[in-house]
This record gives structure tokens, sequence and C-alpha cells, in this order.
């Protein structure tokens, strides 16, 4: 996997040594994409997930205090 820390390479400014009818190339990408965080359906999914356990513990708790008082 590669290392998404490092900055992207700097860009020279503008009329700094470059000539003025020079065209940047259209394929290069207006900027670097670096995943830096999860998506936001991970939280969603975990949220999900700690709710669900929570409510199946009370509901079977629930249970087990209802078969004890039989």
């Amino acid at each position: 996997m590669p290392d998404h820390s490092t900055p992207p390479p700097a860009l020279p400014e503008p009329g700094a040594g470059a000539a003025p009818d020079a065209v940047p190339d259209p394929a290069a990408p207006a900027r670097v994409y670096v995943e830096n965080k999860p998506p936001r359906g991970l939280y969603v999914r975990v949220f999900i997930y700690v709710v669900a356990t929570h409510v199946l513990l009370a509901f079977m708790s629930l249970l087990v205090i209802i078969a004890k008082t039989r």
C-alpha cells in the first residue's frame, strides 16, 4: 500500500521560467485524490451494529427475567 501522507509534488509558479504559450497537460488531474478518512457508510454500519447488539442483549435479558419469574 503506498504511503498517502506525502504531499503532492510542487507545481511551478505561473511565469516562473515557464514559456507563456505552454499549455498544461489536459489529461493531468486537477488535484491528487488522497483517501484519508473512512467512508461515511462505515460509521452508519457500525452505529447500526452497536444499536442492534444492545437491543438483542436487552431482549435476551428480558426473556431471562420472564423465565425466572415463572
